[in-house]
């Protein structure tokens, strides 16, 4: 089985200039979060763009959704911003695929070291294996279907609706 990932940016691939005091994107780090997870997984890795999600517009998520539409392999991973993840998924589910997708983010970029990104993206892997076609979220430790979720802006957790 191989696992598409799709990157559209987010914390999850944010860095620290510690010049400016600013964060900004450069790479993904997908593959080395891959490899510090000792992951055996057959995944192909597509960056979509790195953008920050509050940034991202109808056009970046028709740009995701023909991405999703146009990939052979039916288990899809998309990293995104948590930001508007849920508004993201919304959009991918008027789109009526008959794939797994799972969406996952961090609130803290891994260049920090003490990043959920890891924890997420290892939950995402499993639960793409294993879920139904449908479009889902995986945050801290559990899967969310994506129209019963929100992020909670005060804890900074994904919970259910």
């Amino acid at each position: 089985m191989s696992i598409q990932i799709f990157i559209t940016g987010g914390t999850f691939d944010k860095e620290y200039n510690e010049i400016t005091g600013k964060l900004y994107f450069k790479d993904t780090h997908l593959k080395e979060m891959l490899s510090m997870g000792r992951s055996q997984l057959d995944v192909k890795i597509t960056t979509l763009m790195m953008i920050d999600s509050i940034d991202m517009t109808n056009d970046d998520r028709d740009n995701i959704l023909e991405a999703c539409k146009n990939c052979l392999l039916d288990k899809i991973i998309i990293t995104h911003g948590t930001d508007t993840m849920v508004d993201t998924a919304k959009f991918l589910a008027k789109g009526n695929l008959d794939k797994t997708i799972v969406f996952t983010g961090a609130m803290i970029p891994i260049d920090f070291g003490s990043s959920d990104g890891l924890f997420n993206l290892g939950s995402a892997m499993g639960f793409v294996q294993s879920l139904e076609s449908g479009i889902y979220i995986a945050m801290n430790g559990r899967c969310f279907n994506y129209d019963k979720v929100r992020k909670n802006t005060k804890t900074g957790i994904f919970e259910s609706l």
